[in-house]
């Protein structure tokens, strides 16, 4: 099989979460080949109609997409899979929507909290009601992108502490320009941190195993939280002190359970394909919070979700396998004409 590796397109001053994209591209290129299939790469940019006219040069029997962005944005990280269903390619992971419904934070709690399924309080700054809903809600909150994944904008800055409903909006005015313009609060859960990862298959969604992110070091003055030094600043006390551990006792048995049981009601609720990782916080009463469900997650060597595939014995060349054969024609192919590829 022809495959098709594309990725966003990057430049000199790309940030370290956007030149990940090359080192997830280089492991999924070797995987292609010991597994026996020919590839090639395309980055793709805003340029679609260029983005296109290249496909058509390739004719891949798939395209395995690793696109987080576009120019920089990851508002519109659903534009590459979208023009993949216009064009009836076959391609990696999940479908336009899910990618949609799941990159836009305020959309993907608006249906956890619809379906019964767990998730933090939130004010949106676009609400015109978000002053009076801050009112008797949570003392601490966290200020994220609705966007922006990899942590992008996210500090211990980013943690408020009893603000008013007047301060809390005006910070939210503040921080949008450093998180792609768009943010919202959301109640920070104090207590442990868990990433569950899973991978399609002929028999259906396996759930990888647990992962809990440890806060080494962390007094009382600083937020247990995941930030964007913690995941790319390589010389920084976060990056050294936030291990991941598959290690647990007995007495964890029912919250992994649980934990694992809201996993797959995501991976269903969303209609997810391939793979895909769902972030946890768990509070002091041993209630799980769902954080972000991420669709297409990073496939670097030294990401969660590969970490996940060691732990349960499974190659890196035998996910990517997987993940091949989840992916499926986005519709009957007899309604995508030659000229369709050709014109």
């Amino acid at each position: 099989m022809h495959v098709v590796i594309v990725h966003s397109a990057l430049s000199p001053d790309s940030s370290p979460d956007d030149r990940d994209a090359q080192v997830q591209a280089d492991a999924v290129q070797g995987a292609l080949a010991r597994l026996g299939h020919t590839s090639d790469r395309l980055t793709c940019d805003l340029d679609l109609a260029a983005v296109r006219d290249r496909l058509r040069q390739c004719r891949p029997d798939m395209v395995f997409n690793l696109v987080e962005s576009l120019a920089g944005t990851g508002r519109l990280i659903a534009h590459f899979p979208s023009l993949l269903d216009a064009l009836g390619l076959r391609y990696s992971g999940c479908r336009a929507e899910a990618v949609f419904l799941t990159s836009n934070k305020l959309l993907a709690k608006s249906c956890m909290r619809a379906a019964g399924i767990p998730t933090p309080p939130w004010i949106d700054a676009q609400d015109r009601s978000a002053k009076d809903n801050a009112s008797g809600q949570p003392d601490r909150w966290m200020i994220k992108s609705v966007w922006e994944h990899a942590s992008i904008g996210l500090d211990q800055d980013a943690i408020l502490d009893r603000p008013t409903p007047q301060s809390l909006l005006a910070c939210l005015e503040k921080r949008a320009a450093l998180l792609g313009g768009s943010c919202f609060a959301e109640a920070y859960i104090d207590g442990r941190e868990f990433n569950l990862s899973l991978l399609d298959g002929p028999d259906g969604v396996l759930v990888l195993p647990p992962a809990e992110i440890l806060f080494d070091g962390y007094g009382d003055e600083k937020a247990r939280i995941v930030d964007y030094r913690a995941k790319w600043d390589e010389t920084s006390f976060e990056y050294h002190h936030t291990p991941r551990s598959f290690d647990f006792g007995h007495q964890d048995r029912p919250l992994l359970e649980r934990l694992t049981d809201l996993a797959r009601a995501c991976w269903d609720l969303f209609h997810l394909r391939g793979y895909a990782r769902v972030d946890f916080r768990v509070d002091a009463r041993n209630r799980p919070w769902i954080l972000e469900v991420n669709a297409n997650p990073c496939l670097s060597p030294d990401a969660g979700f590969n970490a996940a595939l060691r732990q349960a014995a499974i190659s890196f060349d035998k996910a990517v396998d997987r993940i091949l054969d989840s992916s499926a024609l986005p519709f009957r192919r007899e309604y995508v004409t030659k000229d369709t590829l050709e014109a």
